[in-house]
């Protein structure tokens, strides 16, 4: 199965279809710790906003309620780098699952404090991403 790191996350190509997907990777987000706070059917929105036809692309907003609230007490700020996203797009015939890096979006606040919380959040999402890429087709 293809894989590949972005700079500032982890993709991986899966033989399932996207809802399919998609609800395999609500389900593995919550064995992890996560809740799903938004929703956002890119595709959809951008048909109805400006016209533009665009293959199935959907943002899920992930949060795991202790790390948020760790991560406000060491920077109140930081809701504007929350909540974590992974996304669910199809092109060239797969289904795409990519995961934010938290080390790489929280490197910009500058806080040591965030650290670990980081790391804790990326071994998380890669384990989902990890078992969406063991999905049957």
């Amino acid at each position: 199965m293809l894989q590949n790191v972005c700079d500032y996350g982890r993709v991986v190509a899966v033989d399932a279809g996207p809802v399919q997907v998609i609800e395999a990777a609500k389900a593995a987000l919550k064995e992890e710790g996560f809740g799903v706070l938004c929703e956002i059917d890119v595709a959809k929105t951008l048909k109805e906003k400006i016209g533009a036809d665009v293959p199935p692309y959907v943002i899920l907003g992930a949060c795991n309620p202790q790390f948020a609230n760790t991560s406000l007490q060491a920077d109140p700020n930081l809701g504007l780098l929350l909540p974590c996203n992974l996304i669910v797009r199809q092109a060239e015939g797969a289904t795409i699952v990519g995961a934010i890096d938290a080390s790489k979006m929280l490197s910009v606040v500058g806080n040591p404090a965030l650290d670990p919380i980081a790391r804790e959040v990326n071994e998380r999402l890669g384990r989902v991403l990890d078992k969406l890429d063991a999905m049957p087709s």
